[in-house]
């Protein structure tokens, strides 16, 4: 392992529970096994953060997909891909919706257990670049040169994802500017009101808030960018899989119906299904969030993870410096297609 992977916390927080994972394996299978049983399953399910980014997960919960499909889902937050891997590698989650980087990481890893995608939700990167005053004409992305940008932690998805967008248009992310991305998920938006930074990548809803409070202004889509790489899947073990191919079916084909509805209801009847989950928001709040994302066409309308997106993902990791070339993975290494090729 070479010293600069020792470096980057995000990696190293990974490999961590990776080394532990083994430990861990006997009291997956035996967890899972149990969970196979029960009718309806229970299914313990943590997502990366709250944001209008997963709005057909949400739809699916609140429209009682996952009920008719024989599943009981419990929902935690688990603010940040790497702790969402390392609460699936110690067996505190039974699926995750997290970024498929985790993912490669761990398959490099000396983990026994591993991580597979086994569906996707979102198309690209949700994240929206913000600037604290409106540009007089069109935002050009040289204007972030010198300036600081508040990113997310080295080695993740939406780090990556912007240092890609960043090297489209000719400005080296290492030297032409400065990420900052030593800033916890929870602290970001208290950070960027604080003063910190002059532009700041951020999901919805804290971007539609942020713009209503005359905090800062959407200038660009990180997502419209970079194009078409799958941002976040849903990821379980390979021993849970094994285990449980039945939940996993259900599971997949749930979300296949949330994507369809997703695909083609009206922005305010899926702002009133999602209002549970982000109660500070009103509901115009919530029907434009939708509508910004449904623009830049974010949600996936088939949940199948292409192998093109594994190998541009890890052309993007490379490129940033967070993956070596000579540990790239293999497609099936980390994506199962067993469930999306069979979803109803």
């Amino acid at each position: 392992m070479s010293c600069r992977e020792l470096a980057d916390p995000f990696r190293r927080s990974l490999l961590k529970f990776a080394r532990a994972a083994g430990a861990c394996a006997l009291c997956l299978g035996i967890a899972g096994g149990a969970a196979a049983q029960q009718t309806p399953t229970k299914v313990r399910y943590e997502e990366v953060v709250r944001s209008v980014l997963y709005t057909p997960m949400y739809v699916a919960l609140n429209q009682g997909y996952f009920k008719d499909a024989g599943l009981d889902v419990s929902l935690k937050t688990s603010q940040g891909t790497d702790k969402g891997m390392a609460a699936l590698l110690s067996g505190s989650a039974d699926i995750v919706l997290i970024g498929p980087e985790a993912s490669v990481y761990v398959a490099n890893s000396e983990s026994p257990v591993k991580p597979k995608i086994f569906s996707g939700l979102t198309a690209t990167d949700g994240f929206l670049l913000m600037s604290r005053t409106k540009p007089a004409g069109n935002f050009d992305w040289n204007q972030l040169k010198g300036k600081s940008v508040m990113a997310f932690r080295p080695g993740s998805n939406p780090d990556v994802f912007l240092e890609t967008a960043i090297r489209k248009h000719g400005l080296n992310p290492k030297s032409d500017l400065k990420l900052v991305n030593n800033i916890g998920p929870a602290a970001r938006a208290g950070a960027w009101i604080a003063g910190q930074t002059d532009y700041a990548i951020f999901l919805e809803p804290e971007a539609t808030t942020l713009e209503k409070n005359g905090q800062g202004h959407v200038v660009a889509s990180v997502g419209r960018e970079v194009g078409p790489v799958d941002y976040t899947v849903f990821t379980a073990t390979d021993a849970y899989l094994q285990k449980n191919p039945g939940v996993a079916q259900a599971w997949t084909n749930a979300i296949v119906r949330a994507q369809k509805y997703v695909g083609s209801a009206p922005p305010a009847d899926l702002a009133k299904q999602i209002a549970e989950y982000f109660p500070g928001m009103s509901q115009p709040e919530l029907v434009a969030a939708i509508e910004r994302y449904r623009a830049i066409g974010l949600w996936k309308t088939n949940p199948t993870v292409e192998r093109q997106a594994i190998e541009s993902l890890q052309d993007m990791l490379v490129t940033s410096g967070v993956l070596e070339s000579a540990k790239r993975v293999k497609y099936e290494q980390v994506v199962v297609t067993d469930f999306t090729s069979k979803a109803k």
